[in-house]
């Protein structure tokens, strides 16, 4: 969740470390700091707050002569409050070592109170301290800085992504992974390693994804990896990223998370493009290739992307013909559940690091079943650990809220649905032919879409901002929208709001309407229209305000309580694809409306890579 990027090369270290940590903003965080090896001291500048903060400490500090290596941190709070003392980097007692570091060591107390006993001294409450001084006590008898931070990190248990700084070394750095992404970034007389391969794309698209345990020292002259129990050297294969720096930046609109919702077509195109040929009324998923056609199925992911393998599941079963079931991966990784050859377990996370659905991916890989990941990130531990992997090439995504990342799990989840429905004998050629002639169109129909919606939506935003509490209601599919409409509500604008299967609302739920409590209902022409109509004139009958997203021709049977927002017209089976953007613009409206901070929520971050 925290954001690390270190810097060996030609250039000053410092603006390089900044303008990576202004590139890592979007994953969240409280504090920041970078460490700088200078003359014969390592400097730290620390400051709580947003970027600016670290910034003036840095224009205020005298400057000795320009480091060509450092590292830099945002951090998002774990242990500790979020101050000055607990950002980091951190400095060891003797100030010879400076460590950044993105997870949990599990065990720092326990190492605490030894080293505490060995005369430490410890100023900040962080995990991340303990550890930096255990690299200085180990160093006391390690013939190198490698053997010392090896050894330190064997003692260390639970998760972590390291940078470290060494003041008898100052032009490397060293970096070790564990249950953390870490990525090294290969220059012309200068080399990175960052938690997000967004920090160094203005510089290099030449990378090495680490693996678990794996250690790596750079320099301005080259990099090496070694195990990190055995110490033994590793060869490494470099990637080249078709990301560039302009994908990742604004582009014009005033937020990212504005933007990639406006990329949701082109997401929709690159995700069929090379898949599907609708003219011949074929489709394609290389990825499949050698797997047998699964008897059952199991989606675990979390978050946004369960709500994807929500709303995928009723199609799998339908189309694919499927039995399915969708899990959260915080919950499967606990259990012990049956897995058998015949079910396939597919695991979901936009950045393929979510920590959660990592762990749900090593219970399942315990058993006889295949795994496929879906993830957008090339080279992400789900993509590597997974038997199988297809990518859903929506390109980054910035804001923390997901928007794109979405659309495009929906669509290789509807891909998947139609190629076993296909192979199953379920949807003949004839239909297949049709229903791709459909999803090659969508596209289009949602680039035309998407302005009007945009204007449309601010006045029925700005009443879901000034509502106490909100009801997302919808049935079938509609209710994993609802889902996610409720959820991306609550984290952009802190608005309460909740998503109930609309036939449960009576179950309870019904006694909270009252004439401040809006429900937000979800009605698309899609055969569940009669029932929610039902359920929305039981909470108009108890003077509930309604925003009901629906067909025109529909709303006369309505009073003046139910603002109709009306969903543009798109082919049967894929109306999803239409309303997912109109929940994330009212979203995005309501909490710009309140003046938050609509890409970097509070308490919030990208990717979480911890527990």
């Amino acid at each position: 969740m925290c954001g690390i990027i270190a810097y060996a090369g030609h250039r000053p270290a410092a603006p390089v470390l900044m303008e990576g940590l202004r590139r890592l903003e979007y994953r969240g965080y409280d504090s920041a700091g970078i460490a700088l090896a200078q003359m014969k001291n390592i400097n730290c500048f620390k400051a709580p707050g947003k970027l600016a903060a670290l910034e003036d400490k840095l224009s205020a500090a005298p400057m000795p002569p320009l480091a060509g290596s450092g590292i830099g941190h945002t951090r998002w709070a774990t242990h500790g409050v979020p101050n000055e003392t607990n950002a980091h980097p951190h400095l060891s007692n003797n100030r010879r070592f400076a460590l950044v570091h993105n997870g949990i060591i599990e065990n720092y107390r326990e190492l605490k109170e030894r080293l505490t006993g060995l005369g430490y001294a410890f100023y900040s409450d962080t995990d991340t301290e303990v550890l930096v001084n255990l690299i200085e006590e180990e160093r006391k008898n390690a013939p190198d800085n490698l053997t010392a931070f090896c050894n330190a990190l064997l003692q260390a248990e639970g998760a972590f992504a390291l940078a470290l700084l060494c003041l008898d070394e100052p032009e490397a750095i060293y970096a070790a992974r564990q249950n953390a992404p870490l990525v090294v970034g290969l220059g012309q007389g200068e080399n990175f390693i960052a938690s997000d391969l967004t920090a160094f794309l203005a510089y290099t698209r030449t990378v090495i994804f680490l693996e678990e345990g794996e250690i790596a020292r750079i320099s301005p002259r080259d990099c090496a990896l070694a195990d990190l129990r055995t110490l033994a050297p590793k060869d490494y294969a470099a990637q080249h990223i078709e990301w560039d720096v302009q994908s990742a930046q604004k582009g014009g609109y005033k937020h990212f998370m504005l933007k990639e919702i406006f990329e949701q077509p082109a997401v929709l195109r690159g995700a069929l493009a090379g898949r599907i040929n609708p003219d011949a009324g074929t489709l394609r998923l290389p990825e499949l290739e050698g797997l047998s056609r699964p008897v059952r199925l199991r989606i675990v992911a979390c978050g946004t992307s369960y709500n994807a393998g929500l709303w995928a599941a009723p199609l799998l079963e339908q189309w694919g013909g499927i039995p399915c079931a969708v899990e959260i991966a915080s919950e499967f990784r606990y259990r012990k559940p049956i897995l058998g050859r015949d079910e396939l377990v597919i695991l979901i996370s936009q950045s393929g690091e979510t920590a959660d659905t990592l762990a749900a991916l090593k219970v399942a890989a315990g058993n006889p079943c295949p795994t496929l990941g879906l993830c957008n990130v090339m080279g992400s531990s789900l993509a590597r650990g997974a038997e199988l992997v297809i990518y859903t090439q929506a390109g980054p995504e910035i804001s923390v809220a997901s928007t794109k990342a979405l659309c495009s799990q929906m669509a290789l989840l509807t891909l998947l649905a139609l190629h076993w429905g296909s192979e199953g004998g379920l949807v003949p050629p004839e239909r297949l032919k049709g229903l791709l002639a459909d999803f090659a169109g969508l596209a289009d129909i949602l680039e035309k879409s998407l302005p009007s919606i945009a204007m449309e939506v601010k006045p029925l935003a700005e009443r879901a901002a000034n509502a106490r509490n909100i009801f997302f209601l919808g049935r079938g599919q509609n209710f994993a929208l609802a889902q996610e409409g409720a959820l991306k509500l609550k984290e952009l604008s802190y608005v309460h709001a909740e998503a109930y299967a609309a036939g449960e609302m009576k179950h309870g739920p019904i006694a909270l309407i009252a004439p401040d409590f809006l429900t937000i209902a979800l009605a698309p022409p899609d055969g569940h229209e009669a029932k929610i109509f039902s359920n929305i004139q039981e909470v108009a009958a108890r003077g509930g305000p309604i925003i009901m997203l629906g067909r025109p021709d529909k709303n006369a049977r309505f009073g003046r309580e139910v603002a109709l927002w009306s969903i543009p017209s798109c082919p049967e089976g894929f109306t999803g694809f239409v309303l997912l953007p109109m929940l994330q613009l009212l979203s995005y409206e309501a909490a710009s409306y309140l003046g938050k901070d609509v890409d970097q929520p509070r308490n919030l971050a990208k990717s979480v890579t911890v527990e």
